[in-house]
């Protein structure tokens, strides 16, 4: 991936930041804000507390029974993007409920009738294999990755709607770690001269660097946004 620009650039949509402020509106916005938000967040969660010595199930446990925690403590209508970046405080909330919280507990508490996200605990164990073992690594290993992965859904997404040209499968290999195809590969089986595949993938990344930023910015505040992407690229690096 090409260095990430510096600041500017087009307008954001609409932030989880903002979802998180307008959820404030009625139980049912808080809700589904919070389900978006954990959506997003499980993962690296998940790795967390695999790393801080959580078997599986107990692992699972907690992150459900922290779901159901912040939901039951107001998290949204104390979440101020004033005080640090999301994703920090969101990693400091889960340490300290996994500080005071046993394994039963946890999942006592969870209870079963409270399932926010579907949980693929299969691939995710899968993955853990090659996170970090510093629980703090984990999960911004995962996080980054979680980061990178919606960027390239939403990149694909745009070429299947048709308001991208190309063949997609071939673009998003330059966008992968393993190892891309040669440029006069890539030309042939796209159907263009070379020059001409080099410009669709010039304006594939600079389109992907744009919602890569989107995605950060969604719980960044702008201030922010450009350090969070500095840390992206170097987790990512590590």
């Amino acid at each position: 991936m090409d260095d990430l620009p510096p600041g500017g650039g087009r307008a954001f949509p609409t932030t989880r930041w903002t979802l998180i402020q307008s959820s404030r509106e009625s139980p049912e916005a808080r809700r589904e804000a919070l389900e978006q938000l954990l959506t997003a967040y499980w993962r690296p969660l998940y790795f967390f507390g695999r790393r801080k010595g959580c078997r599986e199930d107990a692992a699972k446990d907690a992150v459900q029974g922290f779901f159901l925690h912040l939901l039951e403590r107001d998290f949204l209508e104390r979440a101020d993007p004033t005080k640090g970046r999301f994703r920090a405080y969101l990693k400091t909330s889960f340490d300290h409920y996994l500080i005071n919280q046993y394994e039963r507990e946890a999942a006592q508490k969870r209870g079963g009738q409270f399932h926010f996200v579907s949980l693929d605990v299969v691939t995710a164990e899968r993955d853990l294999a090659a996170a970090p073992e510093a629980p703090e690594a984990a999960f911004e290993r995962e996080w980054a990755l979680s980061i990178m992965e919606r960027a390239l859904v939403r990149l694909r997404k745009e070429y299947e709607d048709g308001r991208r040209k190309g063949d997609v499968a071939t673009i998003l290999r330059f966008f992968r770690l393993d190892e891309a195809p040669s440029y006069a590969e890539a030309a042939q089986a796209c159907g263009m001269t070379v020059v001409q595949f080099k410009a669709s993938l010039h304006r594939a990344r600079a389109r992907f660097r744009e919602i890569l930023r989107e995605e950060v910015a969604d719980t960044a505040t702008e201030a922010d946004v450009d350090d969070e992407l500095k840390d992206l690229v170097r987790i990512l690096s590590a």
